[in-house]
């Protein structure tokens, strides 16, 4: 669904000598099956914060998303609203994201402790997310038009994707692959690599499961290779087409959330 990875899909490509599928293809059949399956969606999720020691932190939150074209065949505008229950120094704050397509992303963070609406700039999008090895970027996807891609690899279950920033000095990788499941479509893993080759985060669709016909991710990992921290997100009471209106992702809700929604 839209939280995978969060973090990685792409629409833009050219045919690849060899494969049986060009990239503009592949991207498009995986970006489609992370971020817009069914008309929005809503989820509830656990989060496990581990550092090399074994010590962990835990976030609870619910996602809401609506797709701006509600053509459920297509990728477009999105809309994320991130509202947190626990614990208790996080409960109530809010992370809300417009995605764009043809733009950069529109994030903002309500922090209620200090009754403040504070805007996510475009270069912090690569930090972290609430204290976890998530980024802020990895919760809403990446901007499909900041990478090439190049399929470098087809095995019997899997297509690999290598993606190079076209802006390297915005971001600190240096690019990332993707391995794409054939049957599903989901990137069930994702590397990045340094400039010198070696990878130094990793992403891992943990489980997968059928949700209203939909094949969907309930577990994920982001792991740091070089502190040896990971966060794991698991994700429970996933609903599809659930019609959530336009006007809950807007800076009014920041502060007081629909708590129906949210239940």
């Amino acid at each position: 669904m839209y939280w995978r990875s969060l973090f990685v899909l792409i629409i833009l490509g050219l045919a690849t000598p060899g494969f049986a599928i060009d990239v503009h293809e592949l991207v498009e059949k995986a970006n489609f099956t992370s971020y817009y399956q069914g008309n929005g969606g809503k989820a509830k999720v656990s989060m496990v914060i581990s550092d090399k020691g074994g010590a962990t932190r835990n976030r609870d939150f619910v996602i809401l998303r609506r797709d701006d074209d509600q053509d459920s065949a297509k990728t477009g505008d999105q809309k994320f609203f991130v509202y947190f229950t626990r614990p208790a120094d996080v409960n109530k704050t809010v992370f809300l994201v417009h995605k764009k397509v043809e733009a950069d992303d529109d994030r903002w963070l309500y922090l209620p402790a200090l009754d403040l609406v504070r805007r996510i700039a475009a270069g912090d999008k690569r930090t972290s997310f609430v204290g976890s090895h998530f980024f802020y970027e990895d919760v809403s996807g990446r901007n499909p038009r900041e990478d090439e891609h190049e399929l470098v690899e087809e095995t019997s279950n899997y297509y690999v994707l290598k993606s190079t920033p076209k802006n390297p000095k915005s971001v600190e990788f240096a690019y990332y692959k993707n391995w794409i499941h054939k049957k599903t479509f989901i990137p069930v893993k994702t590397e990045f690599y340094e400039a010198n080759g070696e990878p130094y985060r990793l992403y891992e669709a943990v489980k997968v499961e059928s949700v209203q016909g939909f094949p969907t991710v309930t577990q994920s990992r982001m792991s740091d290779l070089k502190t040896g921290g990971k966060t794991e997100m698991s994700y429970g009471e996933v609903q599809y087409d659930i019609g959530i209106p336009d006007d809950i992702f807007t800076e009014r809700y920041l502060r007081n959330p629909p708590r129906k929604l949210l239940r």
